[in-house]
């Protein structure tokens, strides 16, 4: 999957975004047990850095005995506008599936959008 802002290092998704405080592309790597960023004045450059800051990351997990990647359950709360999170369930019932499935399914397209 391509997305806008993510870069792929390594097998690891850093998300990127600019930094008008340093006038710097800032990179953050996204689902580790722990903070890893990275900045650079250009996109080959973030790269370099991006994996400079994974593989020190890396070398700190291995040392410390720690997984470098968070465990996602599969489960997340979420907040709804109560006229929206009716409907969403009316539209699920008229579907004969549940509001769960209904959510997992319109996050799939949408992730399926920006690839």
């Amino acid at each position: 999957m391509s997305m806008r802002n993510v870069l792929d290092i390594d097998g690891y998704s850093a998300v990127v975004s600019y930094d008008p405080e340093t006038n710097l592309l800032r990179g953050e790597f996204i689902g580790l047990n722990g903070g890893a960023d990275f900045y650079a004045d250009n996109v080959a450059a973030l790269f370099e850095e991006g994996r400079n800051s994974l593989t020190l990351f890396l070398e700190v997990c291995r040392e410390r005995g720690i997984a470098p990647r968070r465990n996602f359950s599969g489960k997340f709360q979420m907040r709804l506008d109560p006229s929206v999170h009716e409907k969403a369930t009316v539209a699920a019932a008229a579907r004969g599936t549940s509001l769960n499935a209904l959510i997992e399914e319109a996050v799939q397209h949408e992730l399926e959008a920006v690839a």
